[in-house]
């Protein structure tokens, strides 16, 4: 008999202070449980488990060199500190970025819902029906408003998306001209980021006036409605004009100023784009935010990111799914339309809400009060005997005080008013759903001296838009005439989330994607109005405590990584490839070698690395990888050798995609370097790494950072995202600046570099919740996190070999954080697929792993560290149920057509029929364990016809009977 230790009379304060309480709550399994597990796998301790996984060569011997982990009370208080350094004024700066109310309804049932955030992009469809419903209800607003019949997803920013409109044009322009004219009036952010994009496409930028658009032979034309001066025009003849060159016309707009305008759509534009921001979505610094991009049907197939679809389901029931640009990037690779491997769900679901609950008239009232406002303003400053400068405004004046504009500035700073500095002599003053009567009054007091009556300045003022405002009518569907009470949106926000099967009802286990607890504790600073009311182009010393809690987090990165810098401008890990690739084409033009070209990509890699090679002007050369899945270094080798002159980079996944730890990287980079070439090391899987091994001592000069991944910002339905990179030092000097706000002290190297996203730390209102995980975790969890995340991984996968065969271990046949499970051998020998198994899976409560990526006919699993042992072991169980259920098709009792695999998932309508003449039970069909019995989660459609979807292609909101409630 063992004998039970007493516990001790007194424990020491150290212990009963709690400080890494919070490193338990994160990581699911208790000790004991991981002693159990350990026993499982076949090992004596979890330092044996990683000396078995991770090669000896590049572990880490020293201790990350962070502090301590905090409680989390602790860690919110030194949060809220830093914060509070933070000055929050009346932003009216415009420039693309306005203040905005969040609607309480929408800001607690759904950015602040795990039941939202912590969902998973919808490739798996039938258990996604709620976000993809909200998706494209903001398809229908961004259709209605822009008056082009197509939309997609949302995409990330008004810059990136022009420069995606900018690629866009010259897929489909006949003409042969490589230049693209700008509108000079266009936001400088923009034309920044175009001209970063531009250059690696090789393709030269006009710039102008809108009027001389049509003047030069050109492949496309971006013009901004209203323009950067606040000036709204009617575009038709400059649209036109550039048409009849053969070229593309997109315009860049204001999604509010078009519930009153004349739409793009209207006067005959290709592509509209812009940001959703001020449909509810707080400034946030800069982000995130959902940018919107429409276009005529027929272009439908050159759209860059998702598109959200109507099909059917095998009833023949209307459901939702992503059409044409599913995954596209790890199908067609360096031949995708773009890199983009996110969209912002969350955000564009938070516009479509907001456009929901206001409904078209509630949306006039807000654009109407806008205007009026600026009206009065106008109205207001010539009466005091100021120049305003705008003639046709929606929301924005330019204002000339002449010597006195300087004083002018400073008396709105000071009296808590942020207005733009357009040069010496002239203002601008952008006004916002926030403003109010009682600002411009205070407004005209301090930039006139005098203090009119508002009431009479109403009743003279006018609008100078005539001809301009548009003369359609606006979100006619239902959905937008229904649901304009609190109760109603509760309801209605409750009914989609109800489709939905995210973190907060099961293990959601997709290999690469590392679906971990989004703790409350990291999520409360995002809605902390010191961090989400601030405009990104603020006065700096407004926005110390944020710049303080960035340059902390820079440096818990530069901790992790090994690097000698980080740039945080990337809002997406796609994004992190680019400015990653751009830094090394930057640097070798820097030393006479800007004639490397040449990128070579194992063909394990993610998807998005050749298409974001293709975007930097590489040419892109496929390494093979050997029977292991590792890079086939002999292959290597000779193509390094071959491309010797032309090669610029590698881009090398580490952890590889295949689910483990390569034993030659460090090897592979030298040879790399060897051959004059940079490492570009794709960070998607640093979540095995965090601790144990970093990817500047293995060999990388530059490596983006999923910090939606490895660092805890919830997924959203497919984004938010921020892919921030580490570089070496020789790589800092050519990170991307921004031409409004200094990223970085004033002597830095990289001053005046164009920049690649709109804002200038990206999506800096979701840092917090990086800092928060760091903080609360200290250096110890962090390292004992990846230690967990590669025990998961190699429970699950030693529990299921015998079921399912791992395609790809490491040379001590172990796997890193993820394993690939390989089901052709099941689909030879019964027909059962892999999507059967995965759509199978919802049936038992569960998300599917990932289906056929990085291999066809695979599944790959990565349960994370979050994960508690009786978790694992539900969706071991599950996984042992199925198989046994694929042996019944084996012995010929079930035909595989009519399998409960084939016939998955099942629905209430399935259990409803009155004749059921399936060979299996009903109770077999929905309720398959008894966890699934008492925790029932219901797909709300049966499987989904995709051939029928991209057959059919129907991309707005279903129609509906007006008194319907949906």
């Amino acid at each position: 008999m063992t004998e039970r230790r007493a516990m001790p009379d007194r424990l020491p304060l150290e212990s009963l202070e709690q400080k890494d309480a919070f490193i338990a709550r994160h990581i699911g399994p208790r000790d004991e449980e991981v002693e159990q597990m350990l026993e499982v796998v076949g090992t004596a301790s979890l330092d044996d488990l990683i000396a078995q996984t991770i090669p000896a060569d590049i572990r880490r011997t020293d201790e990350l060199p962070l502090p301590g982990p905090k409680p989390e009370h602790e860690a919110l208080a030194a949060l809220k500190a830093l914060a509070a350094k933070n000055l929050v004024q009346k932003s009216l700066i415009g420039m693309g970025y306005a203040d905005t109310i969040t609607p309480a309804v929408i800001q607690r049932n759904l950015l602040e819902n795990p039941g939202w955030y912590t969902a998973y992009t919808p490739y798996q469809a039938e258990i996604s029906q709620g976000r993809l419903e909200a998706l494209l209800n903001f398809q229908q607003l961004i259709i209605d408003l822009t008056g082009l019949p197509l939309a997609n997803a949302s995409l990330l920013d008004e810059a990136t998306a022009a420069a995606e409109a900018m690629a866009m044009a010259r897929r489909l322009s006949q003409s042969a001209s490589n230049k693209f004219f700008v509108d000079e009036n266009c936001f400088p952010q923009t034309i920044d980021v175009l001209k970063t994009r531009a250059g690696f496409f090789g393709f030269e930028l006009l710039f102008g006036k809108a009027q001389q658009a049509g003047e030069r032979a050109v492949f496309g034309a971006l013009l901004q409605y209203p323009d950067d001066r606040g000036e709204a025009a009617d575009l038709s003849p400059h649209i036109a004009a550039v048409q009849m060159q053969g070229g593309i016309a997109a315009v860049a707009a204001d999604l509010m100023a078009l519930v009153l305008l004349k739409s793009p759509g209207a006067m005959g534009a290709d592509i509209a784009l812009g940001s959703a921001q001020r449909f509810g979505v707080p400034m946030g610094f800069g982000g995130p935010h959902a940018a919107f991009f429409a276009t005529r049907d027929e272009h439908k197939r050159s759209v860059p990111g998702r598109i959200i679809g109507v099909s059917q389901d095998s009833r023949g029931k209307p459901a939702l799914r992503m059409a044409l640009q599913t995954r596209e990037q790890h199908i067609r690779r360096e031949k995708a339309n773009s890199n983009i491997c996110t969209s912002q769900v969350l955000l564009a679901n938070m516009a479509s809400m907001y456009a929901v609950y206001h409904g078209p008239k509630g949306l006039k009232t807000i654009a109407e009060r806008i205007h009026r406002l600026t009206s009065i303003l106008a109205l207001g400053l010539q009466r005091g005997g100021v120049k305003v400068l705008s003639q046709r405004y929606f929301d924005t004046l330019r204002v000339e005080f002449g010597p006195r504009a300087e004083s002018v500035y400073l008396a709105a700073l000071n009296a808590g008013y942020n207005l733009r500095c357009v040069s010496p002599s002239v203002l601008g003053i952008a006004l916002n759903e926030k403003t109010t009567r009682s600002d411009i009054a205070t407004l005209l007091i301090l930039l006139t001296g005098q203090s009119p009556a508002i009431a009479a300045l109403d009743a003279e003022a006018k609008s100078p838009l005539d001809g301009l405002r548009r003369e359609d009518h606006i979100l006619t569907h239902p959905v937008f005439n229904t649901h304009h009470s609190e109760h109603q949106m509760l309801r209605y926000l409750r009914k989609l989330q109800d489709r939905d099967l995210a973190l907060d009802r099961s293990m959601i286990p997709l290999g690469s994607c590392t679906m971990k607890l989004n703790a409350t504790s990291e999520m409360l600073p995002i809605s902390w109005p010191e961090f989400a009311d601030m405009h990104p182009f603020a006065p700096l010393e407004q926005a110390a405590g944020t710049l303080e809690m960035i340059y902390g987090l820079e440096n818990m990165l530069k901790a992790v990584t090994g690097f000698d810098g980080i740039c945080m401008q990337p809002n997406s890990g796609a994004q992190g490839e680019y400015a990653g690739l751009v830094a090394i084409r930057r640097y070798q033009a820097s030393i006479g070698q800007g004639r490397r070209d040449v990128c070579l990509i194992p063909t394990s890699a993610h998807g998005t690395n050749p298409a974001s090679a293709r975007m930097c002007g590489l040419d892109v050369v496929a390494i093979a990888c050997d029977a292991r899945g590792n890079v086939d270094v002999a292959d290597l080798e000779a193509k390094a050798s071959a491309h010797a002159e032309r090669l610029s980079c590698l881009m090398v996944t580490y952890p590889s995609t295949h689910g483990v730890f390569e034993p030659r990287i460090r090897e592979i980079c030298e040879l790399v370097h060897r051959h004059g070439g940079q490492v570009y090391m794709d960070g998607a899987n640093l979540n095995a790494m965090v601790g144990l091994a970093s990817p500047a001592y293995i060999g990388a000069d530059v490596s983006h950072i999923n910090l939606h991944k490895t660092f805890c910002i919830p997924h959203g339905g497919g984004g938010p995202g921020m892919g921030p990179i580490g570089l070496k030092r020789h790589l800092l000097p050519f990170i991307p600046d921004h031409p409004l706000q200094p990223v970085g002290p004033e002597d830095r190297l990289h001053k005046g570099l164009s920049a690649i996203s709109a804002a200038p730390w990206g999506s800096a209102s979701i840092l917090p919740i990086s800092w928060m995980y760091i903080t609360l975790m200290g250096a110890r969890g962090l390292k004992r996190a990846s230690e967990i995340a590669i025990l998961n991984a190699n429970y699950i996968a030693v529990r299921l070999k015998d079921d399912y065969p791992l395609l790809y271990t490491g040379e001590q046949g172990r796997v890193a954080h993820e394993c690939i499970l390989d089901m052709r051998p099941i689909k030879a020998a019964t027909g059962i697929t892999e999507t059967d198994i995965a759509k199978r899976l919802m049936d038992y409560g569960f998300h599917a792993p990932t289906v056929s990526f990085p291999v066809p006919g695979t599944l790959m699993v990565e349960p994370t560290e979050s994960e508690a042992r009786d978790e694992l072991d539900r969706f071991i169980a599950a996984m042992h149920s199925i198989r046994e259920e694929i042996r019944q098709v084996e012995r010929g009792v079930w035909k595989a057509e009519e399998s409960p695999l084939r016939l998955a998932p099942h629905t209430q309508a399935d259990l409803a029929e009155e004749l059921w003449s399936r060979p299996y039970s009903r109770a077999a069909a929905a309720f398959p364990s008894a966890w699934v019995a008492e925790n029932k989660f219901w797909p709300s459609v049966n499987r989904i016809d995709e051939v029928y979807g991209d057959r059919h292609v129907f991309c707005v909101c279903l129609p509906m009977e007006p008194s319907s409630s949906s």
